[in-house]
């Protein structure tokens, strides 16, 4: 089966690719030409991963899948939540999403996080939800350099270290992303035999 991955995120797709490497042909946008910017204008992340698998599908007729993730913080009421990829503004860095968490939580104990991924696969116009999630807490300071996005500030519960202290294999193994897409994984082996 082949699937196209309607993401421009090269880090979604670095990691997602080994995960799905046995299942399922995974094609880029980049695979199929698709140059078009992605819509993503729904209040929640299920909103925006089904949003953007459609708009693939509908427009493009391609069996499809895509996620959306949120960081979220308890102290902060839920937030970044579903604007985690701009919570310092539209055109933000990851350091500066990082700089406004830690600012946001200075001075509080209660340091509680997750993440939460939903993916959307599209195949025949049918739709089917899977989600992953990981809780941990939000350190005080940046630590390793692997992964992106939030990663150098998330610690997994359980581990003494944060994402971006891990490896992809370590990651992918206990993450958010990571458990949507073996459920994501379970389904395609189901629906191809």
């Amino acid at each position: 089966m082949e699937l196209v991955f309607a993401t421009n995120n090269s880090h979604k797709l670095k990691e997602i690719t080994p995960l799905l490497r046995n299942s399922v042909k995974i094609l880029t946008l980049r695979d199929k030409e698709i140059k078009d910017k992605i819509p993503e204008t729904k209040d929640t992340i299920e909103g925006n991963a089904s949003e953007k698998a459609f708009y693939i599908y509908n427009k493009y007729n391609f069996n499809c899948f895509a996620d959306d993730t949120a960081l979220e913080i308890e102290a902060l009421n839920g937030e970044p939540g579903v604007y985690s990829a701009r919570y310092a503004g539209d055109r933000c860095s990851f350091d500066a999403n990082i700089n406004l968490v830690l600012d946001n939580l200075e001075g509080k104990t209660n340091r509680k996080a997750r993440f939460r991924t939903v993916i959307s696969l599209v195949i025949d116009g049918k739709e089917t939800l899977f989600e992953g999630i990981i809780n941990g807490a939000i350190s005080t300071e940046r630590y390793g350099r692997e992964g992106f996005g939030y990663d150098p500030i998330f610690m997994p519960k359980g581990y003494g270290m944060s994402f971006a202290e891990m490896t992809l294999d370590e990651k992918n193994k206990i993450s958010h992303r990571g458990k949507a897409v073996a459920k994501l994984v379970d389904y395609i082996n189901k629906y191809c035999k």
